[in-house]
């Protein structure tokens, strides 16, 4: 009798790890929340982005009108200025256009490096545990011992005047609540069922941290990288308010500390300061929003 052929077994595809990471980054696009907070992110970045089209003139500036020798304090709308003019003269419009480009270049830096380097301790030190958690957990509670802003202003005045000086304390500091989450979060993922499963078949460390565990901690992760990219902007602009800021690039807080210096308030020149306020506030405000979305995935009681 001839021999019958037995039926191939084909092991079914499973996704790679880069399709994996993107999938568990999903944004909750049913939460309105998070949708209101990818908008204003959205319209941020494109103003950032266009910022050379869409500014009116110069933000550094000092603008001379046929009317005025200086075009000073003039209120908006007057002489295209759709915003007024700083006591020097400087188009307010304008700063504000630019200073989208220093919030969201300083914010989402601070946030990558945060979410990156509290992600790498957090699963090192969940997955090992015995005495490289001791020694990396160590290192996070002398973080969590460290003030913040006055750290920030002693490495302002160590360095040069900068606005990488945010990302340099938020990466050196703020990495400890993204690790000590993501930590928590691997202690019981490393004792899972496939995990367990991975490790008898002879995976090694790195291929299951990359493979099992990576993956199910991202949303985590973009969760405290959401936060940070508004500790981040308020943090530049607390440091700028205070004069520690980097005197050659326009921020939302260079503009808050021009204003408070020339006595913007006294002189009721609310078209000042208030509009680099709202601005702190809505991308502050976004970065919560999209945070509030990924709390109903992770944490699905709460929607209850």
């Amino acid at each position: 009798m001839p021999e019958i052929a037995a039926p191939a077994i084909t092991k079914p595809r499973r996704p790679n790890i880069i399709a994996r990471m993107f999938r568990a980054l999903r944004l909750p696009m049913n939460d309105p929340f998070a949708v209101a907070g990818l908008l204003i992110y959205l319209v941020f970045v494109v103003v950032a982005v266009f910022a050379d089209q869409i500014a009116t003139h110069d933000p550094t500036e000092i603008l001379y009108t046929p009317a005025y020798d200086l075009a000073a304090d003039l209120r908006p709308g007057q002489d295209d200025f759709l915003m007024g003019t700083t006591s020097l003269g400087r188009d307010i419009f304008s700063q504000l256009v630019y200073g989208s480009r220093s919030a969201l270049l300083i914010g989402i830096t601070a946030a990558f490096m945060v979410a990156l380097i509290g992600s790498v301790i957090g699963l090192v030190a969940g997955y090992f545990g015995r005495w490289v958690d001791a020694i990396l957990m160590r290192l996070a509670d002398i973080a969590f011992g460290i003030p913040f802003l006055p750290f920030v202003i002693v490495l302002a005045a160590f360095l040069r005047p900068s606005i990488w000086n945010v990302v340099i304390a938020m990466a050196l500091v703020l990495w400890r609540d993204t690790a000590r989450v993501i930590r928590s979060q691997v202690l019981t993922l490393r004792t899972r069922g496939y995990v367990e499963a991975a490790r008898v078949a002879g995976s090694s460390d790195v291929k299951i941290i990359l493979r099992h565990i990576a993956p199910n901690i991202l949303p985590l992760s973009f969760l405290y990288g959401s936060i940070a990219i508004g500790w981040a902007i308020l943090t530049e602009a607390s440091i700028s308010f205070l004069g520690f800021g980097d005197p050659n690039s326009i921020s939302w807080g260079y503009m808050l500390q021009d204003a408070f210096a020339s006595q913007a308030l006294a002189k009721q020149a609310f078209y000042w300061f208030v509009p680099p306020g709202i601005c702190i506030i809505l991308v502050v405000s976004a970065g919560f929003f999209i945070t509030r979305g990924y709390e109903n995935i992770l944490f699905p009681k709460l929607s209850r």
